[in-house]
């Protein structure tokens, strides 16, 4: 796992492209991201290329929170844990204002990523709690579902995998 550089950029895009019900967003986004955010964000990759990647940045004023954007998982890594893996990962790198808190949307249908958030809760030993955030109609007329608020924290973050002992 690492973080990602601008070349990274189309493959992430390839990656979302496998991964509904992921939202796909220009390629300019994810350059952007890989200039932008780089420290939150993770890859995961093997010989045959890019198997996963978190994106994810602080919100603004709040920088004791990561927002996750996105997670996706190629089909052929899926069921191995990787996701939870990068989550952890992404939480435990060294930082001057470490996350205390996580937050994403994800939809009532995605079953996949919210089940990756009660175990992300679970491991960290902190409460998950949902809220209201945006509503299907802002996304217009039947063309998405509403993208509730997931909250996770307070919890102290992980250590890194440097530190632990062996």
């Amino acid at each position: 796992m690492r973080l990602p550089a601008r070349a990274d950029g189309p493959a992430m895009q390839d990656l979302v492209a496998r991964c509904p019900p992921l939202d796909l967003n220009s390629a300019y986004l994810y350059l952007l991201l890989t200039e932008h955010f780089p420290d939150t964000c993770i890859l995961a990759e093997d010989d045959d290329g890019l198997l996963g990647m978190v994106s994810g940045y602080r919100p603004p004023g709040r920088d004791d929170t990561l927002f996750v954007w996105q997670v996706a998982v190629d089909p052929r890594a899926r069921g191995r844990g990787l996701g939870l893996d990068m989550l952890l990962g992404l939480l435990s790198r060294r930082s001057p204002r470490p996350a205390h808190w996580v937050e994403t949307t994800v939809g009532p249908g995605n079953r996949a990523s919210r089940g990756l958030f009660r175990r992300l809760a679970v491991r960290l030993d902190a409460s998950l709690n949902e809220t209201a955030l945006f509503d299907a109609a802002l996304f217009g007329a039947g063309t998405h579902e509403a993208e509730p608020l997931l909250r996770i924290g307070p919890f102290t973050p992980p250590v890194p995998e440097s530190d632990r002992n062996p």
